[in-house]
């Protein structure tokens, strides 16, 4: 039993240095196919209205969450992390997802969830087992709040050995964190699915 968990650790550890060594390139192949897919087609507007119904909630989430955690420093358990361990990446599936929608594009779709599997999923398991290895109380916490999808009512914080903060959302901490990088990105994009095609019309062609 011994050998096969430190068979899992060992792969688990290989995976992580390859998502580290493949997440700049994998990056810089969903900007490419991002580009690729507007100059293939035009955005229609009601796709781009309904994105907003993921991407406004994942940047709320993102930002919310920003003003709680306290990284490295306690396990934090109130505001979002009382539903999921996992907000931010939670909220960055969201706006992926949200972007997905807006373009209307299945490749692009396929590209941000394989992006997902190969870098979120091990640098959770990394973060897990940073968490675990730091706060006695993160299994009793793991028990109640689960890994991504939400509960539904906020989970009492577990106050064993584990110091719990007062669970005030801090606008110093979404500063400090820059979240608000987050909204900028967003915006910028939106304004790439409304005029970007129409300014790639004038220096090339692009299909109708």
């Amino acid at each position: 039993m011994t050998d096969q968990s430190g068979a899992t650790q060992s792969g688990m550890e290989r995976w992580q240095r390859i998502a580290r060594r493949i997440r700049v390139p994998l990056g810089f192949i969903t900007a490419a196919l991002y580009l690729f897919e507007l100059w293939r087609k035009a955005p229609h507007m009601p796709a781009i209205v309904w994105s907003l119904l993921l991407v406004l909630p994942g940047l709320w989430l993102r930002g919310y969450a920003s003003g709680y955690v306290k990284k490295n420093r306690e396990l934090t358990q109130t505001g979002p992390y009382a539903y999921t361990r996992n907000p931010l990446y939670l909220g960055s599936i969201l706006i992926a997802a949200g972007f997905a929608v807006a373009l209307l594009s299945w490749p692009f779709a396929v590209m941000l969830a394989a992006m997902f599997l190969i870098i979120y999923v091990p640098v959770i398991a990394s973060e897990e087992r940073f968490l675990r290895g730091t706060f006695p109380d993160f299994d009793a916490y793991c028990r109640s709040v689960p890994r991504l999808v939400p509960r539904f009512s906020p989970a009492a914080p577990v106050t064993g050995q584990t110091e719990v903060s007062s669970g005030k959302f801090s606008l110093d901490l979404y500063l400090r964190h820059r979240e608000y990088n987050a909204a900028i990105g967003a915006a910028l994009l939106y304004l790439s699915l409304l005029f970007l095609r129409p300014a790639l019309g004038l220096v090339v062609r692009v299909p109708h």
